[in-house]
């Protein structure tokens, strides 16, 4: 579970976060989203610890990365929209590497390594390098990548972005796994259909602050709204 409560937030006169409070809970998805400069990017890294804030807390199950930032990115898994693969390692090189990265043993990685491969259907590219991946198998593989050591918080930022139709369904089906599997789930996306089928709960984020959260549905109620797109749209004007 991941905890923001009264998040402040500055970057010399310009202020990112501004008293941004919310909860992730375990087996959801959450999406947050809200238009550029609003404070989402900001609001990642002070997650994962990379930033300290001005005001307000994190708590990523109980962990306060601002003064732990080692135990609280134990905890989390990170996907963003780089993706930051290694061109040159091979699927299954890059799974040991980053499980050694974060402690885990050989006895240890040797069956989550083949527990990934089955979970994303990665057996075909499990020796291949990764420089000629599709889109959705460098996709894949980054957010199998993340997950190693079977993090039980999950960051993703913009994970959608060029992703092919087949792909784009195929990221849909490993959120739901994650989903199933207890973790806690923290969506970015700029993609307000995407955001309208997976994510159980919305926090819509404008100017530093929640000025919205609920399900897709009782924000589109809430503002008698067609879609997400067009709650979105009036929520941050």
């Amino acid at each position: 579970m991941i905890r923001i409560d009264s998040l402040r937030k500055s970057f010399s006169s310009r202020r990112a976060l501004d008293g941004l409070t919310f909860s992730a809970e375990d087996g959801a998805i959450t999406g947050l989203v809200g238009p550029n400069g609003s404070g989402k990017t900001t609001t990642l890294r002070l997650i994962a610890g990379l930033l300290h804030p001005d005001g307000g807390q994190v708590l990523v199950d109980s962990v306060d990365p601002a003064h732990d930032a080692l135990s609280a990115r134990r905890r989390i898994g990170a996907l963003t929209d780089g993706l930051g693969n290694y061109p040159r390692l091979t699927t299954r090189e890059h799974l040991w590497y980053f499980g050694e990265l974060r402690g885990m043993s050989a006895a240890e990685l040797k069956p989550r390594t083949q527990f990934l491969l089955d979970l994303f259907d990665m057996h075909e590219i499990a020796d291949r390098r990764a420089q000629g991946f599709s889109q959705g198998e460098r996709m894949k593989l980054a957010l199998a990548r993340a997950i190693i050591n079977d993090p039980p918080n999950i960051l993703l930022d913009e994970p959608a972005n060029g992703l092919d139709v087949h792909s784009a369904r195929a990221l849909r089906s490993l959120m739901e796994r994650l989903r199933e599997a207890g973790k806690c789930v923290l969506l970015c996306s700029h993609l307000m259909a995407e955001v309208s089928l997976i994510c159980d709960q919305v926090i819509v984020v404008a100017r530093g602050l929640v000025v919205a959260q609920g399900s897709p549905d009782e924000l589109m109620r809430a503002r008698n709204a067609r879609s997400l797109e067009e709650a979105f749209v009036e929520l941050t004007a």
